[in-house]
């Protein structure tokens, strides 16, 4: 409890700064007969300064996809906004995290409706905070919007993301944006220090016939890595011995490596409206429009002494280990639309790839080129109809090339039968070659030098999802794997090393079946409300290369109510998670992977957070007491082999919102 008493001793001041001045000020407003809002504080206590100006309706402040599904700014508090007051800014059911803010995550849950036609650069395990093209947003503002989150890391460091649009003209608008963190963490040697940039700008002529999308995304991951705890200190942490409470007493495998994912993006998509069409609805409209997505990524392992558990090396110091990657894909597409037939999009792309890194390797057995490079032509289409309450969207492409064959479908179903319930049916087959770093990697490790041919990895996903307010929100999800490809570990055989197993790539030669359900429903009582989430999984076919946890489950129980005549909206109670035993994946730093592993039995582990939210305005202020229950218990779990969990601690921020 000392523990609980010394952090709170630090914050609370701090927090009392920041809710009463804002509780203090929201009560110097007072609304006049018009709904606009007058300050009655003025330095000069014999003038009143009345603002007459009438304030643009939320609604109008919209957010647009790459899609242009449109929705708008919301400034409102809820449980869901406490789910995704986290460094990926998501809601992270699925995701079990490392000891620090900005480490990897492991899966507790998969996905597979994403498809795609090319190979990526791989490293997987830095990619959870990357901003692809679906996470980037477009904006149509009546007036200037900034946003700030900030949140508070593990010992030194900041969590902060700033955010700023506004629009030049009626048909010009452009955002800029910064995330930035720095945590110094609680273990030696895993400062997680990121950043990323993020510009957009919206553009539609006077005419409504031309329409820009354009982004550019800069972002820069680096890690000190530490290889997890040593086994000495293994069994330190486990034993649950109070002297290792102070957790940067405990060895670590080693204290001087780093890992950087650098990145850069520029996105273009834009199109003309030949034909404009004859109604509001835009039937018989004729459009043709360009995409161009170049993508740039260079990732780098570096070590200054040779690690023994991963094998011999051709360095004994100064490792350095660096692969790049550049991607230009130009996509040409015409879109007929039809209110009776439908709006049909036919595509054609062209992709120029390069992956690789500056020298081969040549060894007694043979040679590791040290490039993938290639272009290839791909050609596809797109269809969506709305039919009554039926609306159908369907997807399709394949890549027309020898070396990097590819195929994907995707379709989709929903149906709205009310305001109260509604379903939506999907389906995603996709044939692709397997991640860059399966089929060429180079290293200053001897192990980790590779150059494979792998048959394409070809998936099959089926989801269906139930939407009952009254009842519950269900989602079936169901997978086939043919070619699954994955990292694992194979027996040593090399002479002169102190490694007892080395991490491979390999392709698994039966399928692998996964199904997924999950349940989400809320009950509320007054002033209470009980939100639930219930997900259960099944590997058919693959357990011993596909592992995930039979069931994970999270409830939030809590209370909120509005005071200070609706100033101050309070929220606040408990949020509990569970997930039962599993043969977790380990992580890999060398790859920026996880890998499977046959030796560790990940036991299952319950949080709980004690949260206090509030709502000033449009300020949402977050207190959160995190694994509240390792106050009473000492840490001894993990999130992955040899990486312990989260400890407790008190963390905190705020979300808010500027209309000028």
């Amino acid at each position: 409890m000392w523990q609980l008493i010394y952090v709170m001793k630090k914050y609370l001041f701090l927090l009392i700064l920041i809710v009463l001045p804002a509780v203090l000020f929201s009560q110097t407003l007072r609304t006049n007969q018009n709904g606009n809002t007058r300050n009655i504080n003025n330095q000069d206590d014999n003038k009143t300064v009345v603002d007459n100006r009438e304030k643009p309706p939320i609604e109008d402040y919209k957010i647009i996809s790459v899609e242009n599904d449109t929705t708008y700014v919301d400034t409102t508090l809820s449980i869901y906004k406490d789910y995704k007051y986290n460094y990926l800014r998501k809601d992270n059911f699925e995701l079990l995290p490392f000891t620090n803010v900005g480490q990897p995550y492991n899966q507790l849950g998969y996905s597979f409706q994403d498809v795609s036609l090319l190979p990526d650069i791989g490293a997987r395990g830095k990619h959870f905070p990357y901003y692809e093209v679906d996470d980037i947003h477009y904006y149509n503002v009546p007036t200037p919007l900034t946003e700030l989150y900030f949140k508070t890391t593990f010992e030194q460091g900041q969590n902060v993301d700033a955010f700023f649009t506004t629009n030049m003209t009626p048909r010009l608008n452009f955002s800029i944006a910064y995330r930035g963190l720095r945590s110094l963490g609680r273990y030696q040697h895993i400062l997680a220090s990121q950043g990323s940039f993020r510009f957009t700008i919206n553009y539609q002529t006077k005419n409504n016939r031309y329409d820009l999308k354009t982004h550019f995304v800069s972002q820069d991951l680096s890690n000190e890595e530490n290889g997890g705890l040593s086994p000495q200190a293994n069994q330190q942490y486990s034993s649950g011995d109070d002297e290792f409470d102070d957790r940067s007493v405990l060895e670590v495998n080693y204290e001087d490596a780093e890992t950087l994912l650098l990145t850069k993006r520029f996105f273009l998509k834009h199109h003309y409206k030949v034909l404009k069409g004859n109604d509001s609805t835009g039937n018989n409209q004729l459009r043709i429009g360009h995409q161009l997505n170049f993508t740039d990524k260079e990732y780098s392992f570096t070590q200054e002494t040779a690690f023994a558990g991963y094998g011999n090396t051709y360095e004994d110091t100064s490792l350095r280990d660096e692969v790049e990657y550049q991607s230009v894909a130009n996509t040409l597409y015409g879109r007929y639309q039809n209110n009776i037939l439908g709006d049909f999009t036919f595509k054609t792309r062209f992709t120029d790839y390069n992956y690789g890194y500056r020298s081969k390797l040549i060894l007694d057995d043979g040679v590791i080129p040290n490039r993938l490079t290639g272009n290839f032509l791909s050609v596809g289409g797109a269809y969506q109809k709305r039919i009554g309450g039926f609306n159908l969207k369907a997807d399709a492409m394949i890549n027309l090339s020898d070396e990097f064959s590819g195929n994907y479908i995707k379709a989709k179903a929903d149906y709205k039968l009310n305001e109260n319930y509604a379903v939506e049916a999907g389906i995603a087959v996709n044939s692709r070659a397997p991640n860059f770093n399966f089929l060429l990697f180079q290293s200053d490790y001897v192990n980790y030098n590779w150059r494979n041919t792998y048959d394409n990895i070809q998936s099959q996903n089926i989801s269906l999802t139930l939407n009952a307010k009254k009842i519950a929100n269900i989602e079936a999800d169901f997978t086939q794997i043919n070619n699954y490809t994955y990292f694992g570990l194979r027996d040593n055989i090399a002479e002169n090393t102190e490694a007892d197993s080395l991490v491979t790539p390999f392709q698994y030669g039966e399928n692998v079946s996964y199904a997924k359900y999950k349940l989400k429903r809320k009950f509320t009582l007054g002033h209470f409300s009980l939100d639930n989430t219930i997900m259960y999984q099944q590997v058919l076919n693959g357990k011993d290369v596909f592992r995930v946890p039979d069931f994970v489950t999270r409830q939030a129980l809590y209370y909120d109510n509005h005071f200070f005549e609706r100033n101050l909206y309070l929220q606040t109670g408990f949020i509990f998670k569970y997930f039962t035993s599993y043969k977790a994946n380990a992580y890999d730093p060398v790859l920026a992977e996880f890998f499977v592993q046959n030796d560790y039995e990940l036991e299952g582990f319950p949080s709980l957070d004690f949260i206090v939210n509030a709502k000033i305005r449009q300020t949402r202020i977050f207190f959160k007491l995190e694994n509240a229950q390792f106050l009473w218990n000492q840490n001894t779990s993990f999130s992955s082999p040899i990486h312990p969990s989260r400890d407790f601690s008190l963390r905190f921020g705020l979300v808010w919102n500027f209309f000028l």
